[in-house]
């Protein structure tokens, strides 16, 4: 659920008139797509930037209504911008949407969640920082395209707009909206970046998605923190992905719990969707899992120091949080880990760290570590008959 803020992205540049273009739509829509795949988009699909997202707006606005983006103040920013490309980006007729598979060989997920002693990291955040990779992809597009129509105007986004990314991906094709408000493909399931190349070019458009959801609610079950609140309505302030990447501040304590040992977004609602039995392997190297974060221990990364967190996660999207939201996320997860001397050890070794943050959340996981000695101390002290 990353997204950053967009305002170093906008241009206030309107593109430019491109009317007279004799350019052969039809038979270079199909170019594009063919492209786009030999890029490395697994799909490429176009909708009209006029298309009607009222529906879209009402969803949107009501949501920030209710202050369910939590602290994602940019979320409310921008207004209509998010779903209406034309303020955005003067004179935008089309929205080209792709979308990139990311599922990396890795460690089984729901092996590593169930191990209390390993680090659980959203599988999307096991390589290199998508952003890079996507807008290069992206721009490479956009260059083909303005080699062949000979004058293209064009902008390039993945997850750092104010783009309502899911929404138009539906409206182009690509995919549907699931319960848990990601986009889920029948041939791909959820595990996939998406992008949108913005352009004048009045290009012919695809068919939306039908919605293959059925009665299933099995991403609603099964959220940690009941933070989808309804179908295709979540709350950020209860959700994993929003309190251990976007929050800045101290985790509820009645939400540390639920957090398990997932210190860096969660996947629950993705993993158990039968959809992504379907979901393939990356062949991207960006991809591939960099410093055995699929299956790290708490222990170890907890011991990093800021120099180590900026060196290993170079290039990650993980670098992002910094080394202080980092460290009190290991230690909301070290604090529910199984009790052993190491990981009390872990922790004492941080009680006097010099942000308040981290020894806030340190003194939580030892009381949550000690507990059960606590406990085993008392049952030992009563008088057995």
């Amino acid at each position: 659920m990353r997204k950053d803020d967009p305002s170093t992205e906008l241009s206030p540049e309107p593109l430019k008139d491109l009317s007279d273009s004799t350019v052969d739509l039809p038979q270079l829509a199909r170019s594009i797509k063919e492209w786009g795949e030999k890029l490395g988009f697994q799909k490429v699909s176009i909708v009209d930037a006029g298309a009607d997202m009222r529906r879209a707006e009402t969803g949107l606005f009501e949501w920030l209504d209710q202050g369910c983006h939590g602290e994602m103040d940019y979320m409310a920013r921008h207004g209509t911008r998010r779903t209406r490309p034309a303020e955005l980006v003067p004179g935008t007729l089309r929205v080209i949407s792709v979308r990139m598979n990311y599922m990396p060989i890795a460690r089984d997920s729901w092996q590593v969640i169930q191990d209390g002693t390993r680090a659980f990291i959203s599988r999307y955040a096991l390589g290199r920082d998508y952003h890079k990779v996507l807008r290069g992809r992206l721009q490479k597009l956009a260059e083909k395209i303005e080699a062949e129509t000979g004058c293209l105007n064009y902008r390039v986004f993945s997850d750092s707009a104010p783009v309502m990314e899911v929404e138009w991906a539906q409206k182009s094709g690509l995919g549907w909206r699931g319960k848990h408000t990601l986009l889920l493909s029948r041939d791909a399931g959820s595990l996939f970046f998406l992008g949108e190349l913005f352009t004048d070019l009045p290009l012919p458009v695809d068919q939306p998605a039908a919605n293959y959801c059925g009665s299933c609610t099995r991403c609603i079950d099964i959220c940690p923190t009941r933070a989808i609140i309804a179908p295709y309505r979540l709350d950020a302030r209860r959700c994993i992905s929003y309190l251990t990447i976007e929050h800045k501040g101290s985790i509820p304590e009645p939400l540390r719990p639920l957090i398990g040992n997932r210190v860096y977004g969660c996947d629950d609602c993705q993993l158990v969707c039968p959809w992504n039995k379907f979901a393939v392997i990356t062949n991207e190297d960006d991809f591939s899992v960099r410093n055995g974060l699929d299956s790290a221990s708490l222990i170890e990364l907890f011991g990093w120091s800021s120099e180590e967190f900026e060196a290993r996660l170079a290039g990650s999207p993980i670098r992002r949080i910094g080394h202080e939201q980092w460290l009190r996320n290991l230690a909301v997860g070290l604090g529910n880990a199984p009790f052993s001397q190491s990981v009390v050890q872990a922790l004492r070794a941080r009680l006097d760290d010099a942000s308040p943050l981290i020894r806030e959340h340190v003194r939580w996981a030892l009381h949550q570590q000690e507990r059960p000695l606590s406990f085993f101390i008392e049952d030992a002290a009563i008088p057995k008959k």
